[in-house]
């Protein structure tokens, strides 16, 4: 099978991340979804297989399902959707990519956690807060909280996330929008959550991306997929333990076994790791579109 870690085309570079590409079309944007991996920041050597598909058909799907929430920013995902200069790049492109309005980003990402996990857990354990917020005393890992909580965080000098309390994000970016944003991640978290449940996952957080185009606040980006969001299967779910969870943390466990510092260039991922990766986002698509 095909890994696709590198796909260059001959249009404008708008920006590049560790594992999407963006392209200027016209007045609008092409996002390439590549098979590329990335853990502690560090782009590994080896690519899963047909991530960038996968990835991208969860982002549609999610964007289909949101549409009454919030306007997005997709235009399409069929390649014969597509101007006709894009035509010729059909294989390159074929299911791993999308046409999108080009929008102003709001530069937050807009994390919601209904369970405590990850970052949120070791900052609960130092302080019993989390992004400024008193959590209830005596939780456990991976307790599910009372409600669902908005946690910001902002890219800081070195490209790492970090997290900002609320206030800060009014300072940031004022009152009113930080509101609007606050309060549709609540709500589609809370759909997307209780649509997972019916099938048999738990979706413990995810963080969205916001902009504008004439005005009007769009979700943009990726939406609810297992690069940007934490899935777990409901029947291992146990508070006090980290559950199985439907992402790269198989990866991430891996280079943690190893003897590295977490700086360039990584280890190389066997061939046992690359399959079980690939058989967990595979599940995962299966699951949320069936």
């Amino acid at each position: 099978m095909t890994i696709q870690t590198q796909i260059s085309l001959p249009l404008p570079l708008f920006k590049e991340g560790k594992v999407r590409a963006v392209y200027e079309v016209g007045d609008n944007l092409l996002i390439v979804t590549t098979d590329r991996v990335s853990s502690f920041d560090v782009i590994l050597n080896e690519g899963i297989p047909r991530k960038g598909q996968i990835l991208t058909r969860i982002a549609t799907h999610w964007f289909e399902q949101l549409s009454d929430i919030i306007p997005n920013q997709l235009i399409a995902s069929d390649v014969k959707d597509f101007p006709e200069e894009l035509h010729p790049f059909r294989e390159r492109l074929e299911g791993r990519s999308m046409l999108v309005h080009k929008t102003k980003a709001i530069p937050v990402e807009c994390v919601v956690r209904g369970y405590i996990a990850g970052s949120a857990w070791a900052e609960y354990q130092e302080t019993g807060k989390v992004a400024g917020i008193d959590m209830p005393k005596g939780l456990q890992q991976s307790d599910r909280l009372p409600a669902p909580i908005f946690t910001p965080a902002i890219k800081n000098d070195q490209g790492h996330d970090e997290n900002i309390s609320y206030d800060q994000l009014c300072d940031l970016i004022g009152e009113d929008l930080a509101k609007s944003l606050r309060e549709i991640s609540l709500k589609i978290y809370i759909f997307a959550h209780n649509s997972m449940y019916k099938k048999g996952l738990i979706l413990a957080d995810t963080k969205f991306e916001f902009g504008h185009k004439d005005g009007e606040l769009m979700l943009i980006d990726e939406a609810l997929t297992p690069d940007s969001s934490r899935y777990w299967e409901a029947t291992q779910y146990k508070p006090g333990i980290s559950p199985p969870s439907y992402d790269k943390q198989i990866i991430r466990d891996y280079l943690q076994s190893l003897p590295w510092d977490k700086t360039p260039p990584a280890p190389p991922l066997s061939a046992e790791i690359i399959e079980k990766a690939t058989r967990c986002y595979e599940t995962l698509l299966q699951r949320i579109v069936g």
